[in-house]
């Protein structure tokens, strides 16, 4: 009988996705369930962007450049430029989202067996990536008592070894919903450049940061010049997530030459997505006022909500639209499963994202959950109500 690889026995199920069955068989049985457990906005997608994909006048939708159209990559890099983020077009490759983004940069500047740091709780993704790409994670604890901040530099060069070729970091945070800052960034930009590594910085939630906070790339450090590499998206931004584009953006000439020849063997981005992803770079930025008002508003309720129920700990999310809640039991996986299979009020139940599956590290995050508030107010405020009395009931 033919062998599946030992890289496909090791990637690792999406703690976002692996319940949908559970979620699905809910449904067959007439249950209402509120999803707290994925990313996706709720948020209408501008109507700018839609409108170009309704209104374009091609006859055949032809492939495109590798590395995105020239006239799209410019509007990219003037987007940057209103952020205070100087770039040039060639310093950008559109990939098929966020994702392909990664794997190109893993590909680009890591080879088997090598290492990437990466602070966690992370993205669950960076798992399967790293296990795609045969390299290793190192992860630095950051923790739920300081908020999710920074660990200590000294936490990371004690990790460094020959191996290692980069520090990843998502700022904001997912699943953390942490926004570093200025200074924090200029830490990293120190340890990198000390040993000569490579700094790759997800920022997909730029736009989302609350309370007066800032955002602040790592490309506005002129000292990273050969050691940044920005991962970037539409999805969430625009609430595009099924136009699947993305990009990578560098100044280091070598990897940007690097990463187009992986953009070249898988030919290149959807050519409909990208036109709606352009369209909606001209997005007003009263809607980004109006979204940000909204996540702030939905964040409170949340965070005041959770507040409520004895035993909870909540990190207080500063950016993005996650946080991760730290929960009175052992296992949230066994959790999760069991408010979709056995638990329901008045046939309402709660899809959580158990948060061991955001950690590398082994049986770390085994009472946490994550949740995205991409809910309503009402709907947030009876998803909490229905959590609370789950954990009532609950026997573990």
């Amino acid at each position: 009988m033919p062998t599946i690889s030992k890289k496909g026995y090791n990637m690792p199920q999406s703690p976002i996705r692996k319940l949908v069955p559970f979620a699905e068989n809910a449904y067959k049985q007439g249950k209402t369930v509120y999803h707290l457990n994925i990313g996706q906005p709720d948020i209408k997608t501008p109507q700018i962007a839609l409108d170009a994909v309704s209104t374009h006048s091609l006859e055949i939708i032809a492939y495109s450049r590798s590395e995105g159209s020239e006239e799209f990559r410019q509007k990219i890099a003037k987007y940057y430029e209103q952020h205070h983020i100087f770039v040039d077009h060639s310093d950008i490759i559109v990939t098929t989202g966020g994702s392909e983004a990664l794997l190109f940069a893993f590909g680009s500047i890591m080879d088997t067996d090598d290492e990437i740091i990466i602070p966690e709780p992370f993205y669950a993704n960076y798992n399967g990536f790293s296990t795609a790409s045969g390299v290793k994670v190192v992860p630095v604890i950051s923790k739920i008592e300081d908020n999710f901040a920074l660990p200590p530099i000294e936490e990371f060069e004690k990790l460094i070894t020959s191996k290692t070729k980069a520090i990843l970091i998502c700022n904001p945070g997912n699943p953390t919903g942490y926004l570093y800052s200025k200074e924090e960034i200029q830490k990293l930009a120190k340890i990198v450049k000390k040993h000569d590594l490579f700094l790759i910085a997800d920022e997909v939630y730029r736009e989302f940061a609350y309370d007066g906070h800032k955002h602040y790339s790592i490309l506005e450090e002129d000292s990273l010049v050969e050691n940044a590499i920005v991962i970037d998206s539409v999805s969430k931004r625009y609430s595009m997530c099924g136009a699947r584009i993305g990009y990578l953006v560098s100044k280091n000439k070598e990897f940007i030459k690097t990463a187009l020849k992986f953009a070249q063997a898988r030919l290149s981005p959807p050519t409909l997505a990208q036109i709606a992803s352009e369209a909606a770079l001209d997005t007003p930025q009263s809607y980004f006022d109006d979204v940000i008002d909204e996540y702030v508003e939905r964040r409170n309720v949340l965070i005041s909500e959770l507040n409520k129920i004895e035993g909870i700990k909540v990190a207080k999310p500063n950016g993005a639209f996650y946080c991760i809640a730290e929960l009175p039991i052992e296992n949230a996986d066994h959790f999760a499963q069991w408010l979709l299979e056995k638990f329901d009020v008045n046939g309402e139940t709660v899809m959580v994202a158990p948060a061991a599956g955001f950690y590398s590290s082994p049986n770390v995050g085994m009472n946490q959950i994550r949740i995205a508030y991409v809910l309503k107010k009402e709907s947030l405020i009876t998803a909490v109500n229905i959590l609370k009395e789950a954990l009532k009931h609950y026997k573990g």
